[in-house]
C-alpha cells in the first residue's frame, strides 16, 4: 500500500495523525465522552506498538499458506475436475489450515439486548457514510406493510392493479386483503376473518373486535399486547407473534382507513430489528477525509443527535432518529417498545491500512492497519451509550455490537479479542463491553469454525453465512486447482449447501441460540420483492434467526417469514441432527469438462465485466460503495465489493486456465464500458469510461482487478480499489 503522507499532521509519539482526524477526535469527541486526551493518545500508541507486529504476522502467514496450496495443485493436478482428495485433507492438516477440534464448549456472552439474543427478524445492512441511508436504516425497525405491498412486485399489476399515476384504488384493495390475510394467518380470530371487522375496544384488559352486529376475539388472547388511545376507541392495536410486533393503525379519517370497515388505515410491523452500520464492503473510504465522515456519523447515531437536511420532490427534509413507541398494556400500564432498530458496526478487517495515521516502528512511517485504528475510535464514539447516557439509546444493556469482517482463522479472532480487551482497557470499559460478529466468508474460518468461535467465546454475538465473500475465497484458494463452474452454478455445488449447514450447526453446537444471531447473506435484487417473499423463508426455516435485507421496505416483507417461522423451534429441532462432512465443505467446486460453447463462454464473460465495471466506476469515481447496479439484462443488483471479488477471481480463473484469452477479456471489458456508460447516462456525475480507456482510473482498476486477480491477497478487490480512488483524488 503506498503511502499518502502530504497531509498536515499531528504527531503524538511514534503516530502522525491526519489533521482532520485529529480534529475530529480532539474537538468533537473526547470532550463530550469526558476522556483525557494525553492519556487517549498515549493508550492509543501502545496498542499500535503492540497489535501491528501481531498483524503482520497473521497476513503473512495467510500468504505462506496460500503459496504452499497453490505449489501443492501444481504438484498434484486435478484429472477431470477430480483432486486426489485424501492427500489433499492430510496436506491441508500438516499445514495447519484444518485444525483439529476441541473439546465442545458453550458461548458465555453476557449483557446481550434482546434483539440479538432472543428476537429472530431481519437485518439491514446500510453504509454509515451516508448519514441519510444510515438514519433511515435506523429508523426501519417499524415499517408501513401497506406501503412495501403498494410500491413492490409482492402485489401484481395484473386485472387493473396498475402501479402508476396517483392512488389506484383496485391496487389498494389488493393490499388490504394480503394484510388482512396476514392478520388472519398469524393472528386469528376466534371466528371470521378481519375482512369482517368494524371495530376495535378495549374491555377489562381484553381486546374486543366487533364484526357487525356480533363479536369475537383473538384465538390467542396473549398476542394482544398494547393499545394506543381510548380504550373504548383506540388508534392503535398492538399484536405480538413470536416476539415481532405488528400494530394494526386506524383513522376513520384517513384517506385509506375511511373505505375500511373498521377504519384500519395500516398494519405497521416491526421489521428491520437490527441494522449493521458497514464501514467496510459497502462503502468507499480511503483516506482521512472519508473515514472522518464514517465516524462522525456513526458518532451522531451513538450520541442519537444524527440529522441529514436533503431535498426530495421539490422540497427540504430533515430526516433525524426516530423516538421510542408507547403503548398502554392491556391492564392500563404503560408499554415502551424501540423506536429504531439496534445497531451493530461493521469494522474493516486484518488486511487494510489507511493513511489517515501514519505509525514509525523504527523503519520508517507506514499506514496503520484500518482495523487497529476502527478498534479503536469507534468505541471511543460509542462510550456514551455504553454508559447509559442518551435518551434516544441503542444499547440498554450497556454492550457496543462490532462485526469484524474477512478474518482466516481462530488466531485471527483471537487477535481481534485480544485488541478488543485492549481498546476496553484504554477507554476504562467493563471486560466485554465490545461484543463481536464473525463473518463466517473465507474458507478456512468455515472449516476451523467452532475453535474460532472458542477464541471469542465470552463476547461473540453473531455469526453469517455470506456466500459472494466465501465463493471469492473459495476460488482463490483453489485458484491452481483447475477452472471453476460458471458462477451461476457455484450455487448448486457440493460445498454450498453444506457450508451453510454447517455454519447453523456450529452455532447451535456452542450455545449461540438465546446470545447470539446466526445470520444468513443479503437479497441481492431489491426490486425483486415477489421473489424474495417466494424464497427467502427458507432463511429462518433453515434456523437462521437473522438474514440480510437490502432496503427497509424489504426488512418490512421479510418479517412476515419470522411470523410464518418461529425460529426458536426450529433451532431446538435441529440440535439433534448430524453436521455436515467437512469433506463436502472441502470439495473444490471444478469444472468436470470445459467444452462450453464460445457463445456461453462470451456471455459468462461479459456477465461477470459488466458487474465488475458497473460497480468500480461508481466506486473510483464517485466514492460510491454500495450501487443497485444494472447486470447485463438490466435487473437492477445491490453491488458491493463481495460481488467484485467473485466476478473478478471468476475471469481470473478461466483466464490461467486458458479457458479465456486475454485478448478475450480485454474486448469484453471495453465493451461492457461502453454498455455501462450508457447504462449511467442519466446520472450528472458520472463519468464515462469508453471515450478515453487509457486515463480512466476506473477502467484501469476494473481491468488490474482481473488481470491481478491471481496476486491479490485472498483474491480482495480492496488494495486495487483504495489505490485508484486515491490516485484519482490526488490528480484532482
Amino acid at each position: 500500500m503506498s503511502q499518502a503522507s502530504h497531509a498536515n499532521r499531528i504527531q503524538k509519539g511514534i503516530l502522525a495523525i491526519d489533521q482532520q482526524l485529529y480534529d475530529f477526535i480532539e474537538n468533537e469527541v473526547l470532550p463530550r465522552v469526558d476522556i483525557d486526551s494525553d492519556s487517549y493518545w498515549s493508550g492509543f500508541e501502545k496498542v499500535v506498538q503492540t497489535f501491528t507486529p501481531r498483524n503482520k504476522e497473521l497476513l503473512a502467514t495467510r500468504d505462506d499458506i496460500q503459496a504452499k496450496i497453490d505449489q501443492w495443485h501444481l504438484d498434484n493436478p486435478a484429472k477431470n475436475g477430480e483432486i486426489d482428495f485424501p492427500a489433499y485433507k492430510k496436506f491441508l492438516q500438516d499445514i495447519d489450515y484444518l485444525l483439529p477440534e476441541g473439546e465442545d464448549f458453550t458461548v458465555t456472552t453476557e449483557n446481550v439486548d434482546d434483539e440479538i439474543a432472543h428476537i429472530a427478524g431481519p437485518q439491514l445492512v446500510v453504509p454509515v457514510r451516508n448519514a441519510r441511508y444510515a438514519l433511515n436504516a435506523t429508523n426501519a425497525r417499524w415499517g408501513s406493510l401497506y406501503d412495501a405491498l403498494y410500491g413492490t412486485d409482492v402485489i401484481s399489476e395484473e386485472n387493473g392493479q396498475e402501479n402508476k399515476g396517483g392512488y389506484n384504488p383496485t391496487r389498494g384493495a389488493a393490499v388490504v386483503a394480503y394484510a388482512k390475510q396476514f392478520l388472519d394467518d398469524n393472528f386469528a380470530l376466534e371466528s371470521g376473518s378481519y375482512t369482517e371487522v368494524t371495530g376495535f375496544k378495549v374491555a377489562d384488559g381484553k381486546l374486543v373486535i366487533a364484526q357487525g352486529d356480533n363479536s369475537t376475539q383473538l384465538q390467542d388472547p396473549s398476542k394482544f399486547v398494547g393499545y394506543v388511545g381510548d380504550a373504548d376507541s383506540p388508534t392503535g392495536i398492538l399484536l405480538k407473534n413470536n416476539k415481532l410486533h405488528a400494530e394494526i393503525q386506524i383513522d376513520s379519517s384517513n384517506p385509506i382507513g375511511k373505505d375500511d370497515p373498521a377504519g384500519i388505515k395500516d398494519v405497521l410491523l416491526e421489521s428491520a430489528v437490527t441494522a449493521i452500520q458497514d464501514s467496510e464492503d459497502s462503502i468507499a473510504a480511503v483516506d482521512a477525509e472519508e473515514k472522518v465522515e464514517v465516524y462522525r456519523n456513526w458518532f451522531g447515531l451513538m450520541n442519537g443527535d444524527l440529522e441529514e437536511t436533503f431535498e426530495k420532490g421539490g422540497k427540504t427534509r430533515t430526516r433525524k432518529l426516530n423516538p421510542d413507541r408507547e403503548y398502554t398494556t392491556p391492564d392500563g400500564g404503560k408499554l415502551v417498545l424501540p423506536g429504531r432498530s439496534l445497531l451493530l458496526i461493521r469494522n474493516v478487517g486484518h488486511l487494510m491500512q489507511n493513511p489517515a495515521i501514519l505509525v514509525d516502528l523504527g523503519e520508517g512511517q507506514e499506514e496503520i492497519f484500518e482495523g487497529i485504528m476502527d478498534a479503536l475510535i469507534t468505541p471511543l464514539l460509542s462510550i456514551n451509550d455504553i454508559k447509559g447516557k442518551n435518551e434516544l439509546s441503542n444499547s440498554r444493556k450497556g454492550s457496543m455490537y462490532i462485526v469484524k469482517p474477512k478474518m482466516h482463522s481462530p488466531d485471527e479472532v483471537k487477535m481481534a479479542n485480544d485488541l478488543f480487551d485492549a481498546s476496553e482497557d484504554l477507554l476504562g470499559l467493563p471486560r466485554n463491553s465490545l461484543k463481536i460478529g464473525v463473518m463466517d466468508e473465507e474458507r478456512r474460518m468455515t472449516v476451523n469454525l467452532k475453535e474460532a468461535i472458542r477464541q471469542a467465546k465470552e463476547r461473540v454475538i453473531f455469526i453469517n453465512t455470506g456466500f459472494l465473500d466465501r465463493t471469492g475465497d473459495e476460488m482463490h484458494t483453489s485458484m491452481n486447482a483447475g477452472p471453476f463452474v460458471r458462477k451461476g452454478d457455484m450455487k448448486s455445488q457440493t460445498w454450498q449447501p453444506a457450508y451453510e449447514q454447517w455454519n447453523v450447526d456450529i452455532g447451535l453446537e456452542t450455545g449461540l441460540q438465546g446470545r447470539a444471531q446466526i445470520g444468513k447473506g443479503m437479497w441481492a435484487k431489491p426490486d425483486e420483492m415477489k421473489e424474495m417473499m417466494d424464497t427467502k423463508a427458507a432463511h429462518p426455516q433453515a434456523g437462521a434467526s437473522t438474514a440480510w435485507v437490502p432496503s427497509p421496505t424489504g426488512a418490512t416483507l421479510h418479517s412476515m417469514h419470522y411470523h410464518q417461522v418461529n425460529v426458536s423451534d426450529v433451532q431446538d429441532s435441529l440440535k439433534s441432527r448430524t453436521r455436515p462432512s467437512v469433506d463436502d465443505i472441502l470439495t473444490i467446486p471444478l469444472a468436470k469438462d470445459t467444452n462450453w460453447t464460445d457463445e456461453e463462454k462470451q456471455n459468462e464473460l461479459e456477465n461477470n465485466a459488466q458487474g465488475i465495471l458497473g460497480y468500480v466506476v461508481r466506486w473510483v469515481n464517485q466514492g460510491v460503495g454500495c450501487s443497485k447496479v444494472p447486470d447485463i439484462n438490466d435487473v437492477g443488483l445491490m453491488e458491493d465489493r463481495a460481488t467484485l471479488r467473485i466476478s473478478s477471481q471468476h475471469i481470473a480463473n478461466w483466464l490461467h486456465h486458458n479457458v479465456v484469452s486475454e485478448e478475450q477479456v480485454m474486448e469484453a471489458m471495453k465493451r461492457m464500458a461502453k454498455v455501462v456508460d450508457e447504462q449511467n447516462a442519466n446520472d450528472p456525475a458520472y463519468q464515462p469510461m469508453a471515450t478515453d480507456f487509457d486515463n480512466s482510473y476506473a477502467f484501469k482498476a476494473a481491468c488490474d482487478l482481473v488481470f491481478k486477480g491471481r496476486e491479490q491477497p485472498s483474491g480482495y478487490t480492496e488494495p486495487l480499489l483504495h489505490q485508484a480512488r486515491r490516485d484519482l483524488k490526488s490528480s484532482a
